[in-house]
């Protein structure tokens, strides 16, 4: 990525010695730039991250500093490679065992689609048992695609509303999949 962004404050009231701005934008601003992300890798996209992880590309840059390897930590959950069907469970109980706010990166061909193990044991996408906020195309995906990934949430983290998961969409949304 050859463009960096620079973090500027969220639109509000400036003057000189005070800055006032909704508490939506600031919590926001504040969420999306402390993720603390779940690697769950099962396979080769997991060495991409791996990837993006190191000094090359340099996930932490971007507010992505401490990988989380507890769920209950964890605010985002990356799913890379293929998720077996005897899998999904332990997928399912990963998800539900975060807490609120969470979100979802599918990352790679196997974990949004199947990619091309089109078969009776393994999960047709993550989409089938958890609800995905961003996926991540590719086979495997090279790290700018995780990395695009990454901003993508942190731009769903940011604009996020406080009371979103409060909404009836998003009830019906966790209702579709079982989860109350």
């Amino acid at each position: 990525m050859s463009d960096v962004q620079i973090v500027n404050a969220p639109p509000g009231v400036e003057g000189s010695g005070f800055f006032a701005t909704s508490l939506d934008k600031a919590v926001g601003l504040a969420r999306s730039h402390s993720l603390w992300p779940l690697p769950f890798a099962t396979s080769c996209c997991g060495i991409e991250f791996m990837a993006t992880m190191g000094s090359h590309y340099d996930l932490s840059r971007f507010g992505a500093e401490r990988l989380s390897f507890s769920p209950r930590q964890a605010d985002l959950l990356m799913v890379m490679g293929t998720i077996s069907k005897k899998m999904a469970p332990v997928l399912r109980q990963v998800y539900l065992q975060m807490a609120e706010p969470r979100w979802v990166m599918a990352v790679g061909a196997c974990a949004t689609s199947g990619g091309i193990f089109d078969t009776y044991s393994v999960l047709q996408g993550i989409d089938e048992i958890i609800p995905v906020d961003v996926y991540v195309p590719g086979c495997p995906p090279r790290p700018e695609g995780i990395i695009d990934g990454f901003i993508n949430i942190q731009k769903l983290v940011q604009t996020e509303t406080l009371r979103r998961r409060d909404s009836p969409e998003y009830q019906k949304l966790m209702a579709q999949y079982g989860i109350l």
